[in-house]
């Protein structure tokens, strides 16, 4: 066979790759679409109708005969669902304000200055991403406690202020700042403070995006510590409400599907907006 001829066993060769490739992202692609397809069309059903075509499985379990919004309407209006949305976006917006200017602060010390135990504390920061939470409620709630913030605010904002995998993004990042650009800038007379917040935080923005997402989308999914924490009603967020439709006794499918309707959408509209600064944020700091 000549070279034309293996160029087009090639090309063929190719094409059939990248067809399977795409077969198999539709089929993972269906997999994850379908249970989001469903929950919407259930949430936009009427309740009396929610299992009529559920079984079997057939176009008509994802599209609705008649939508409604009714099912919204009672959890807003007769289950105070919107507290539990507000409660979550006033924990999840101060936590990502601490959140960003804290981690930040202790990645860029881990960066640029030398200090003893600087490796064993990067170890130890390591580390705090790495156990599980469970592991840590016990000794957390105690802490917690003493301090007498128990079923409050600061019981859900403070304990998610400082992040292992925060702090280790900013210090990837600022090591490619240029060492010389913070030096000419004290030769001129700035402060560290000055520097950092005036030269190293403007040029963090893609990494910031990533740990905005990353600190929002872990507050408005905690479930465990907000249900230690914080037991009244008044400060219930919104994975807590969303659970509390399902109970040992009995499932209140109408309103599970419409709360968990209403839960997703600010995570998945953030993450939209954000998607490509998120994606060069990620990139840059190295961590893939």
């Amino acid at each position: 066979m000549n070279s034309a001829g293996h160029k087009r066993q090639n090309r063929g060769v190719s094409r059939l790759g990248t067809v399977f490739l795409l077969c198999v992202l539709t089929v993972v692609a269906l997999v994850y679409l379908i249970p989001l397809c469903w929950t919407v069309a259930s949430a936009l059903r009427p309740a009396s109708s929610l299992y009529e075509y559920a079984n079997p499985l057939t176009w008509r379990t994802f599209v609705p005969d008649r939508v409604t919004l009714a099912n919204l309407q009672n959890i807003f209006v007769n289950l105070g669902f919107g507290r539990a949305l507000a409660n979550s976006f006033i924990v999840a917006v101060a936590s990502i304000v601490l959140g960003v200017a804290v981690n930040s602060m202790a990645g860029f010390a881990l960066a640029k200055f030398q200090f003893p135990g600087k490796g064993l504390l990067f170890f130890m920061v390591l580390i705090t991403f790495m156990v599980p939470f469970e592991a840590i409620v016990i000794p957390l709630y105690l802490v917690v406690s003493r301090l007498g913030i128990i079923n409050s605010y600061y019981a859900l904002i403070l304990p998610a202020v400082g992040n292992g995998l925060a702090i280790f993004l900013f210090k990837q990042f600022f090591e490619e700042v240029p060492s010389e650009l913070l030096e000419a800038a004290r030769v001129d007379g700035a402060s560290w403070m000055r520097i950092f917040w005036g030269i190293v935080m403007p040029l963090s923005m893609p990494v910031v995006v990533s740990v905005v997402v990353m600190l929002f989308m872990f507050q408005w999914n905690a479930l465990f510590w907000p249900l230690v924490a914080a037991h009244s009603s008044q400060y219930q967020m919104v994975q807590v409400a969303v659970a509390t439709h399902v109970t040992a006794e009995e499932a209140h499918w109408a309103n599970l599907f419409s709360s968990a309707l209403a839960a997703s959408l600010p995570p998945m509209l953030l993450f939209l907006f954000l998607q490509k600064y998120y994606v060069r944020g990620i990139s840059n700091t190295g961590f893939k």
